[in-house]
């Protein structure tokens, strides 16, 4: 029953989530820290009122701030940005194009809005520099500048102005850019509602104007680099041009024309001499082919060619003959060939006979001219085109360095007319005037102020009242080295975790007397923790030690006695803390005589122990404050008092005087069993609770546990009534579940 006790009772302060990790030791596994979540929670619960005050305080100064703030008007002009130039002519401009590079052009252009230039020239085209009511929007007084105390010159006062206004033009106006789209937002905030319109307006004119401004300068620029390299290139191309005359005369060639690819490159020349043998060629052609028809016909012979047949001088002949053989014959049918008239028909066939033959052999004979003549003709072309070719091929070999002269003119030639047609453009693309900036929407002079804004500044403020709370507890936090959770006891100390008591506001002896308090629930589960820190149970002695007063050392102390008392055991409690006794006050006990009486040599202690009202415990009260308590402790009286005083009672309970400062702990907790320490929640650092445990150590005192006392005050999460406490099973009264049941 005990050890179920003590488990539950170390589930409800072990883990903040129900879980345990406490095996059952006795405590030796301690707790572990809860969540950070709920770290923080039990941070802000602990410093809420502070708190509460840093967040009302930053509240209160928001809402004072915003009476005091002056009116704020804001005008918004809406301009669209495109990423490609409006295309009024075919003319491409100079800037390359490519989709890709979008965000950095538009990120250029959002910097560019910002820009001083711009600024500049919103306050030049509106006259700002010489606008007192311009400054006077803004909250700044005229007369400071008026005021030339610092003995500077009147230009450098002028442009000391001309820098506070655009720093002031540059600090109001913010450029907002819609998500996802080109249009873009020029906000500008001034105490005047009209000023605000009109530099907002402006501020989008002027950016349009310094655009098309910027694409002039870069035209300018890039005309007056093309006119550089064009005259560069022109005199390139004459001296290209001149190489290629020259060359040509001195080598002879006279070109007639050229050939160019599809490029307008010239891939040939045709030269005079190439064209003088081509035509020879020809001739000679026509002259081989006029020989070989000749030799052809002044082979054949006979009546059978073609001049004979087609010859009307034979024709006629031949028709004369045929006629008069006719009447020969018809002669010769009637009459003998001597007749007269036939001898003369004979005679005229002979002579048409002769006459045929003679203009046969003469067709032969010019034949036979004609082919000598077209032989002639071809040997003397054949000559001709001979020498041509060798003069061809002469003009080919140097044709050669000709052609390279001829290329890099045609190189330069195309260069040149490359940048002179660019050039054009350039000058038509300067002079349009093309601009990819358009005002969507004007500013229009706002009716009501933008700021200050009294819910905002309320959010706000509560959000740096928060940030500041938080902060300022964290510090606190930081700074406060308490121990203020049951995880922190084995995380910080190495020590196991006996219990926790809670904080109590009245007399911690009625709070004892009712066994279902959490009070005394409490200090059972201490006691069922130390019946397991030895085999043999409860140590017979113990002394409860703290680092400091007054953190419920003595109240441990009569507690567990109180309880070990309740359970038949009798319990001799006794206040050793010399300088600053206690104990007797728990029981209206007398302190006239004490402990420190048996110290200083009074043997029979017996007659120093009272009985008291609680059952099975008596006291030694502590007596007179002795001159030197650590004197009276350090002989060997103690030791001989715990040997004589276990004889006649089950448990010695040792009231301890704190650690620091003092020896009188370390030495009593040599003299007894075992020691039980006190820790207060948010009570003593915790580098002086971990020194007080080391001068334990080196006394070799053996150290039960710990105790953490009033968890109450510095601890949420663990405190009672807040969820983890000891009510478990006292949620109703006894006789009251019989009463509801009646009822029901």
């Amino acid at each position: 029953m005990v050890a179920n006790e003590m488990n539950a009772n170390y589930q409800s302060f072990g883990d903040p989530m129900g879980r345990s990790d406490v095996a059952s030791n006795g405590g030796d596994e301690g707790f572990h820290l809860p969540p950070i979540l709920l770290q923080y929670w039990y941070t802000a619960l602990r410093w809420r009122w502070l708190m509460a005050a840093i967040i009302a305080g930053c509240v209160v100064l928001g809402v004072i701030i915003t009476l005091l703030m002056a009116p704020l008007y804001t005008a918004k002009t809406q301009i669209q940005i495109d990423r490609q130039q409006k295309q009024i002519t075919k003319v491409e401009g100079i800037e390359a194009e490519g989709g890709s590079q979008d965000l950095e052009f538009y990120a250029t252009q959002y910097t560019l809005l910002k820009a001083r230039p711009l600024a500049e020239r919103v306050a030049s085209d509106l006259r700002l520099y010489e606008n007192p009511s311009f400054l006077e929007a803004h909250g700044v007084d005229q007369e400071v500048l008026e005021d030339n105390d610092s003995g500077k010159s009147e230009a450098e006062l002028r442009a000391e102005n001309r820098r506070l206004v655009v720093n002031i033009l540059l600090d109001s106006v913010e450029i907002s850019p819609i998500r996802a789209s080109k249009l873009v937002d020029i906000n500008y905030t001034s105490r005047d509602p009209a000023l605000s319109t009109s530099i907002a307006n402006q501020w989008a004119t002027a950016f349009i104007a310094l655009s098309i401004d910027r694409q002039f300068a870069s035209t300018s620029d890039a005309r007056n680099f093309l006119e550089s390299r064009l005259a560069n290139l022109r005199e390139r191309l004459e001296e290209s041009e001149r190489q290629v005359v020259l060359y040509g005369s001195e080598s002879g060639i006279v070109a007639l024309d050229q050939i160019r690819d599809s490029n307008g490159r010239a891939v040939a020349n045709r030269t005079l001499t190439g064209s003088s043998l081509e035509q020879l060629a020809n001739s000679l052609n026509q002259a081989t082919a006029a020989r070989i028809e000749a030799e052809a016909r002044a082979r054949s012979a006979g009546d059978a060619t073609s001049e004979s047949i087609s010859s009307p001088s034979l024709g006629s002949l031949r028709q004369q003959r045929a006629a008069i053989a006719a009447q020969n014959a018809k002669m010769l049918v009637q009459f003998a060939p001597e007749y007269p008239a036939a001898i003369e028909l004979r005679e005229q066939l002979e002579a048409l006979d002769a006459a045929i033959a003679a203009e046969t052999n003469r067709i032969k004979k010019a034949r036979a001219q004609e082919y000598v003549e077209a032989s002639k003709r071809e040997r003397d072309l054949q000559v001709q085109v001979d020498r041509l070719k060798q003069e061809l091929d002469t003009q080919n070999q140097a044709n050669i360095q000709y052609a390279i002269y001829q290329r890099e003119a045609d190189t330069n030639r195309e260069l040149y007319d490359a940048l002179l047609q660019r050039y054009k453009e350039i000058g038509v693309a300067g002079t349009v005037g093309v601009n990819n900036i358009a005002i969507i929407e004007p500013a229009i002079e706002p009716n009501e102020p933008s700021s200050p804004n009294l819910l905002i500044n309320l959010v706000v403020s509560i959000l740096l009242g928060v940030g500041a709370a938080a902060a300022t507890a964290f510090a606190l936090e930081q700074i406060d080295e308490g121990i203020r959770e049951p995880g922190q006891v084995e995380a910080l100390l190495k020590l196991p975790l006996l219990g926790i008591t809670p904080m109590v506001e009245g007399d911690p002896r009625e709070e004892l007397a009712d066994v279902k308090s959490n009070f005394y629930d409490a200090y059972f589960s201490i006691r069922s923790s130390l019946a397991f820190a030895t085999n043999h149970g409860f140590p017979k002695s113990i002394a409860v030690i703290s680092t400091r007063p007054a953190e419920g050392k003595s109240s441990t102390a009569m507690a567990l006695a109180t309880v070990l008392g309740r359970t038949d055991r009798r319990v001799l409690l006794v206040d050793a803390d010399l300088r600053s006794p206690s104990i007797h006050g728990f029981f209206d006990a007398k302190n006239d005589r004490g402990f420190s009486n048996y110290l200083a040599g009074d043997d029979d202690w017996s007659q120093l122990v009272q009985e008291t009202n609680s059952k099975n415990v008596s006291i030694i009260a502590a007596g007179p404050v002795p001159p030197s308590a650590a004197e009276l402790l350090s002989g060997d009286r103690l030791d001989q008092f715990v040997r004589e005083g276990l004889l006649k009672f089950d448990h010695i309970v040792i009231d301890s005087p704190p650690v620091l400062g003092m020896t009188d702990a370390p030495l009593i907790a040599r003299a007894v069993e075992g020691v039980v320490y006190v820790v207060q929640s948010a009570g003593a650092a915790a580098r002086g609770i971990r020194a007080s445990v080391k001068r334990l150590n080196m006394a070799n005192a053996h150290i039960f546990g710990v105790v953490l006392t009033k968890m109450g005050s510095g601890s949420r999460g663990y405190g009672y009534g807040y969820g983890y406490g000891y009510g478990y099973g006292y949620g109703e009264r006894y006789g009251e579940e019989e009463q509801v049941a009646r009822r029901a």
